[in-house]
């Protein structure tokens, strides 16, 4: 990804610019992390902590929190807002993959179909390459067969994944 090479990074220790495709970090040996893993989690949204969600971040569109409301639209009752399933996805990759010290750098996702209040939704992740520091992970929540977030993520690997001894 070309963006990569213009971008400034910011590590606990030091902050570098990457301004060329040139290697600026240590080779990684013994890294913990591979293509092809996986990790996930599962979770269902009450309409509690939609309210405590709007409540912390202000976003009180009755489409998530006034069922009355949601029944004249086209979703006929509240919706979890797509931020929180978001954040599943963040709990994944900072607790299980690649966990601890993980930093979450960029993003692209889709949300192709609603999450309901009470619905079990399964958060997964799958790395899909390791470049230098920097770990490309594909993301996607679904409730059975229903794909309700997917997308792509880019996170920077904790500096014991990315180097060893």
């Amino acid at each position: 990804m070309s963006f990569i090479s213009r971008k400034v990074f910011w590590n606990s220790r030091l902050c570098f610019l990457a301004a060329r495709s040139e290697v600026l970090l240590p080779p990684l040996h013994g890294r913990s992390l591979h293509v092809g893993q996986r990790a996930s989690l599962t979770k269902a949204f009450s309409s509690q902590d939609l309210e405590l969600f709007a409540q912390l971040s202000g976003d009180t569109n009755p489409i998530h929190l006034d069922p009355a409301y949601a029944s004249t639209t086209s979703f006929e009752k509240p919706i979890v807002h797509g931020v929180l399933i978001n954040g599943l996805i963040s709990a994944v990759l900072g607790t299980k993959m690649p966990g601890r010290g993980c930093i979450f750098l960029y993003q692209e996702i889709r949300f192709p179909a609603p999450l309901y209040v009470g619905e079990e939704v399964l958060a997964e992740a799958e790395v899909r390459k390791i470049k230098m520091s920097f770990a490309f992970i594909a993301v996607s929540c679904s409730v059975k067969d229903k794909v309700v977030m997917e997308g792509e993520v880019m996170v920077m690997m904790p500096e014991e994944l990315q180097q060893k001894g």
